[in-house]
């Protein structure tokens, strides 16, 4: 179901403009888009040296904002694909003042063009669509054309860290990353009812959680050589 287009929709991404990066992809053609590197000028983005952490498919920020607020000495790009979502993000950031998160108003598909190459420390993949649907499959976050791009941005021992109420989406994840060169640690089936601790709810966390229903987590290091 298409999300309707939110009123005022560009005049808000203006106003909320200093926390956002839009990129327009060059080349549409993804496998050809690599190829194009123009790389995001972090450090004048932030104007600091910090480590760099990403968030893939954000949503409306809530991650994003109370991990940044949690963690003032880290920088955090979210990527979102949709303008119509990422603008409560930003606006949201904008009222908190967030001076170490920006929003990244992109597809996945195209962040090695956009972030060089062992850059990123951390990755948050929290509640990523499911694609349930087999002949969907390469559209899942945690398929092999997207740990590709990881395995580049990431820094040699850089962590992936994944959430998800789907059971099959996370069975996926744990072949995928274990074929592809990663190493899996901290592996919970319920995250809710484990002793981890530090956890950020999300919104979609906060619903299936209310509703009884477990939370699957991972972390997957990255092993570059």
């Amino acid at each position: 179901m298409r999300m309707r287009r939110k009123k005022n929709l560009d005049a808000r991404l203006n106003e909320a403009s200093e926390y956002l990066i839009s990129i327009e992809a060059q080349e549409k053609n993804t496998t050809l888009s690599k190829e194009i590197k123009n790389y995001l000028n972090i450090k004048e983005i932030f104007c600091n040296d910090n480590p760099l952490f990403l968030e893939i498919g954000c949503g409306k920020g809530g991650f994003a904002c109370e991990f940044a607020r949690q963690n003032p000495n880290i920088n955090l790009l979210a990527v979102e694909k949709t303008a119509n979502v990422i603008v409560t993000a930003a606006e949201t950031a904008q009222k908190m003042e967030l001076k170490n998160l920006r929003f990244v108003n992109c597809p996945a598909e195209y962040l090695s063009s956009y972030i060089k190459e062992s850059s990123v420390e951390r990755i948050f993949l929290n509640f990523s669509c499911p694609f349930p649907k087999k002949k969907y499959a390469n559209h899942r976050l945690t398929a092999p054309r997207f740990l590709e791009i990881y395995k580049e941005i990431l820094v040699e021992n850089g962590e992936i860290h994944q959430k998800t109420d789907n059971m099959g989406l996370f069975e996926f994840s744990i072949e995928n990353l274990s074929q592809n060169g990663f190493a899996l640690k901290n592996i919970s089936l319920n995250l809710h009812e484990s002793d981890f601790e530090g956890n950020i709810m999300t919104e979609y966390e906060k619903r299936f959680t209310d509703l009884g229903q477990p939370i699957y987590r991972l972390e997957a290091v990255n092993k570059k050589f």
